[in-house]
């Protein structure tokens, strides 16, 4: 019988394919259409030249790329990891979880996801042979909130790992200081590793990203991921990292080595360079995509959707019922034919699905003239 995380096509190709075949504007895949600085890119193409990375790159990643992401973590959150023994650099942040799921948790254990949720999430449970239990982020007031009560009681004897995504894709909800105390004490209270998917921390307009390692006693229980992709603009790199206690790491690390080896040997060289930035770009780049965000938030209310205004990310979840829809899918896959745009249904980040079924999602990571012609044609919707 086939698995139910073996969805052949994910929607993302689905979509994209929509939108090549219609010329429709793609606001489905998060992907910017821009690349990121010329400086990181030069580094790039420097170590390319220079022969670096262009065989085989150590195991755990390279040498100066470790020590960028330790340097990153302890100046940005106090974290101190050692680079050769806590840090492992991925194939992003997708390879990241899956190595860390199929090394720590198997047949028998159960693995907590907030839903909806990142479509890999069911995929990588599903292959280390895990079980999936979702807790589910429900709109209220503008925007998405946890129950921790809800997450109390999806813990049992069997839980094994709490997934954590905080800044949170595809709701872009950050889950808060209090939130993130009471999951913490929830973790200690019942010996949990996290796995927390880290990868848009920063992309937060509204608040501030907090990594729960550095709350009391997670430092030892939590493995944090990240990636280069939606920081720096470089998505197709495909660099990402781990960052955890040694024992922890090395288990990852053990389950990597089996999926990809290594990847994006010269790419590495260039990331080491672009953690070390200055503040303004980091800066800039929130402050461009916090004005992307409120220029699709206001065009999406125009053309009749309720908006979920996110907190963070490249994401924007729209309600369709306002315009008399119901049915996301049906509602996405007819939506290039109707006014030229390609959306997202939410419904495929659910496991309960009529929760996500009237729900879909816009990105905005892309140029504001774009997303203009975006929102002039989505008017047809209410005109």
């Amino acid at each position: 019988m086939t698995k139910d995380w073996l969805g052949g096509t994910t929607i993302f190709a689905e979509m994209s394919a929509l939108a090549a075949r219609t010329g429709a504007i793609n606001l489905g895949q998060g992907f910017p259409d821009t690349d990121g600085p010329e400086a990181v890119r030069e580094a790039a193409v420097r170590a390319l030249r220079d022969g670096k990375g262009n065989q085989y790159p150590p195991g755990p990643g390279i040498p100066e790329l470790r020590t960028a992401i330790a340097g990153h973590q302890r100046l940005r959150y106090g974290l101190t990891y050692d680079p050769d023994t806590e840090v492992l650099v991925t194939a992003g942040a997708t390879e990241a979880i899956a190595a860390a799921l199929l090394a720590l948790a198997g047949q028998g254990d159960e693995v907590i996801a907030l839903e909806p949720y990142y479509d890999s999430y069911a995929a990588c449970i599903g292959m280390a042979g895990a079980t999936r239990v979702p807790v589910t982020l429900r709109p209220r007031d503008g925007a998405y909130h946890l129950d921790l009560d809800e997450l109390r009681d999806a813990i049992t004897d069997r839980t094994r790992i709490l997934l954590l995504n905080t800044p949170h894709n595809p709701t872009g909800t950050v889950l808060t200081p209090a939130e993130l105390a009471a999951v913490a004490a929830l973790a200690v209270e019942r010996d949990l590793l996290v796995v927390t998917d880290e990868v848009y921390e920063h992309l937060v307009y509204d608040g501030a990203h907090l990594p729960i390692a550095t709350l009391p006693g997670m430092r030892e229980r939590t493995l944090t991921i990240s990636s280069a992709g939606k920081t720096f603009s470089f998505t197709g790199w495909k660099v990402g990292w781990v960052t955890g206690p040694p024992a922890l790491v090395t288990a990852v690390r053990s389950a990597k080595q089996f999926l990809t080896y290594v990847s994006a040997g010269p790419f590495q060289y260039a990331i080491a360079e672009a953690l070390q930035l200055p503040q303004t770009y980091f800066d800039t780049l929130r402050t461009d995509l916090r004005t992307q965000r409120d220029l699709l938030c206001a065009g999406l209310e125009t053309a009749g959707f309720e908006v979920y205004r996110p907190a963070a990310t490249y994401f924007v979840t729209t309600d369709i019922r306002p315009l008399g829809e119901t049915d996301g899918f049906a509602f996405c896959r007819a939506l290039p034919e109707r006014c030229g745009v390609v959306a997202v249904p939410n419904a495929v980040f659910y496991d309960h699905q009529k929760e996500g079924a009237p729900f879909v999602r816009f990105a905005f990571c892309k140029r504001p003239a774009v997303l203009e012609e975006a929102i002039g044609r989505l008017r047809r919707l209410s005109s």
